[in-house]
């Protein structure tokens, strides 16, 4: 038995569920797009979240470490840092921003739930980093989906030119089997 690339014509992935002409792949959003334009602007709030953090650490009358618990104040440096970082990561789409930005919108949700009070917002902080976790998902999968099928009608339109291209006389019909 011969083996099948996953992207061929009869093996299409997603032919179940494409309505109309193969080519309308190429007329689809542009889900890269979305998906950077929506990591730049989570970037935004990231770097200025991190900002108002560096407030916290740089502008204080007397040390963090005096005023709040030492927990408190390792958590405020933590984020003061890693905040920035991840939004720089973030802008630049990188994949390593995506990962950093996931690790700590995870790390604020398990703040908010180990101390409450230490994040201004409480469980709506906790659910608006839900819903960015799973916009981020979807985008990214969608973008991924996106790619594939450029790659296919990209494959489909250089096989249409290359049977133009050749002559139609002796050729096979598309359903008979290869000898």
């Amino acid at each position: 038995m011969s083996e099948r690339a996953i992207d061929d014509d009869d093996e299409d992935p997603y032919r179940p569920i494409r309505v109309g002409d193969p080519a309308s792949a190429v007329d689809a959003p542009k889900w890269g797009l979305l998906l950077l334009r929506f990591m730049r602007i989570v970037a935004l709030f990231w770097i200025i979240q991190g900002l108002l953090h560096w407030r916290l650490v740089i502008s204080p009358q007397q040390s963090i470490f005096e005023a709040m618990p030492r927990n408190a104040a390792f958590a405020i440096i933590f984020f003061a840092v890693l905040d920035i970082v991840a939004g720089v990561g973030l802008w630049l789409a990188t994949p390593w921003g995506g990962v950093l930005w996931l690790l700590i919108a995870s790390a604020q949700i398990f703040v908010t739930l180990s101390m409450p009070g230490f994040f201004v917002g409480g469980y709506v902080l906790i659910a608006v980093n839900a819903i960015l976790i799973i916009i981020y998902f979807a985008l990214t999968f969608e973008a991924g989906r996106d790619d594939d099928a450029q790659k296919l009608y990209e494959k489909r339109r250089r096989r249409k030119e290359e049977n133009e291209a050749e002559p139609k006389v002796g050729r096979r019909p598309p359903w008979a089997a290869k000898k």
